[in-house]
Parts: C-alpha cells; structure tokens; sequence
C-alpha cells in the first residue's frame, strides 16, 4: 500500500506461510488504512517426517546403485494442503460477493502455490502481492510494511 497502491475499506489482506494464514481487513479507508485480523487459520501439528507415513527412501541395489524413489517431503506436501485451504477459503470470500480487494504476502513457495489455487475472480481482485513472510509480525508492522514495499 504504498502512494501508488490503495487499499479501499473492507479491502482483505492475506498474510499467509505454510503454517499460518491471517486474514486483515482494512477498517480505514485508502488513504488512512486500519488494518484488523478478521480471522487466523493454523495448519495442524506436523510430525517430523520421520514419524509420518511408511514410504522408505530407496534402497542401495546390486553393486550398490540406489533406487531413484525418494522419501515422500511431509512437511511440503501439509504446506501445499494448507495452501489450498487459503485459497478455498479467499475463493468462497470473492464467489459470495465480501471482497472486492485484495493483497497478499507471503514467502516465495507459498505465494505461488496461492496463484495456483486461486479462482479467476480472486486473481482479478488482487492489487498486490508482497514476496515476504509477514506472518509472524504484529499488525500494525504489517501494515507499515505494506504500506511502505507494497
């Protein structure tokens, strides 16, 4: 939200990782953005990979060539799930009419993931994405980020 870039009242923003989604509606307007959390999703508890599934990572062959199937990435594959159940939710947001307006910041893998699942009526509303992980920064860093880099 810098000088170029307006976020109307009631425009959403969505502060998201692969852990961790804040959903902040602007409660100002464009000119004196109020930033406020409407609403946090937590990804579940994720286990060390070591204590998930039964996929062995590939064993060495005759004259000790290794098999090409490798062991199965748990955490990446609960990040792109909770990925995906952002997006649902700013799809389910966009199709009944609430947002108009959007920004979204979030670390590189996530925000892409986000674009992947994204309606093309969320894509059309998106002002702005900001490449950076904000979701462990109070509200109003948050904001002053945006509104200086955005």
């Amino acid at each position: 939200m810098n000088k170029d870039l307006k976020l109307p009242h009631d425009g959403l923003v969505i502060v998201s990782d692969g852990r961790k989604a804040l959903f902040i509606k602007n409660k100002g307007d464009d000119l004196y953005p109020n930033l406020q959390v409407e609403r946090v999703l937590d990804a579940p508890d994720n286990l060390s990979t070591r204590h998930q599934g039964t996929d062995k990572q590939g064993q060495a062959g005759s004259a000790g060539h290794r098999s090409a199937i490798e062991q199965t990435d748990w955490h990446d594959l609960a990040e792109r799930k909770f990925a995906g159940e952002v997006a649902d939710a700013v799809n389910a947001a966009c199709l009944n009419g609430t947002v108009k307006h959007i920004v979204v910041a979030a670390p590189p893998r996530t925000l892409a993931e986000l674009r992947h699942r994204f309606s093309d009526v969320v894509k059309q509303r998106i002002l702005a994405e900001v490449n950076k992980d904000l979701t462990k920064h109070p509200v109003y860093e948050i904001e002053r980020h945006l509104m200086a880099n955005a």
